[in-house]
């Protein structure tokens, strides 16, 4: 079967990675992206797509120009298992307590780390972004601080990385829902992978629409890594579905962005707590009042 890849060059790891994020909502959607660095001097980053079927190249120019990258250059090539490629260039990760890693650095785990094994996958959500990464510190705060009580629930799970951290480090069984059947699949395989059979469960959901979520509400902590639309639409449901003092953790927001989403939550009567930026990314932390 032949695949396409769309590659262009961007100025630095920020500007790369948030034109990558931005290719996942492309129609026909990649079944993966990349960033690496060009080990040259020149500061560029390559952003790599690669699609399953013929890519909207316009749509991809108009991306590119947003983002100030060079135009893409869309070539079709033989069946290749860009999984593979993707997961040989993915380094561990350290977001506080947390150690996110493929399986091929399972031998560089540190002492004393949580742990959390996520292959390259056709998910959103290996640990590498920056909005995950920022999830992860401010839940390492929350522990700290034994700020968290509750039930807890990951929305728009992805990989369920964010309910995996969660599972090991507070007790009871985390709720994991995404749009995507995709998606939660491979967080259920994860989940399994990473020994948190029965600690983490998952399920197809629009938001609380499941019968599992609704009915596991209040929530203690809730995470939503998604997009500033989507995070500003659930703002009413998010504070709705909150205890008092509960909070949540909310990503896929550019710095630009935050203002707005702030806005929202504070009006559904769950203000900002805290705000991190992580280059380009904006992670907030609001709590219900």
């Amino acid at each position: 079967m032949a695949t396409w890849t769309a590659l262009t060059t961007a100025a630095g790891r920020d500007a790369a990675e948030a034109l990558a994020l931005s290719c996942e909502g492309l129609a026909p959607e990649p079944s993966g992206t990349g960033v690496f660095e060009i080990e040259d001097g020149s500061g560029l980053w390559e952003v790599g797509a690669y699609f399953t079927d013929p890519p909207d190249q316009i749509a991809l120019s108009l991306l590119a120009a947003a983002h100030g990258a060079r135009p893409f250059a869309v070539s079709e090539l033989p069946d290749v298992d860009w999984v593979a490629h993707v997961r040989r260039e993915l380094t561990p990760v350290v977001a506080g307590r947390f150690f996110v890693h493929g399986a091929h650095d399972a031998d560089r785990v540190p002492p004393g780390a949580q742990a959390l094994c996520i292959e390259a996958a056709m998910a959103f959500g290996t640990g590498h972004h920056d909005t995950t990464r920022g999830c992860l510190l401010a839940l390492d705060r929350l522990v700290t601080a034994e700020a968290l009580s509750g039930r807890v629930a990951d929305i728009g799970c992805g990989t369920a990385v964010l309910a995996m951290a969660a599972a090991r480090v507070l007790p009871g069984v985390v709720l994991a829902g995404d749009i995507d059947p995709q998606a939660v699949e491979t967080a259920a395989a994860n989940v399994i992978a990473n020994g948190l059979a029965g600690r983490v469960e998952c399920v197809v959901s629009e938001g609380f629409a499941h019968p599992l979520l609704a009915d596991a509400a209040p929530y203690g902590l809730i995470f939503a890594n998604i997009l500033k639309q989507p995070l500003i639409d659930l703002a009413p449901q998010m504070a709705a579905n909150l205890e008092p003092g509960g909070r949540a953790i909310l990503s896929g927001i550019l710095t630009t962005q935050a203002e707005p989403v702030a806005d929202a939550y504070a009006a559904a009567g769950a203000p900002v707590e805290r705000r991190e930026d992580l280059g380009d990314w904006t992670t907030l932390v609001v709590r219900k009042g």
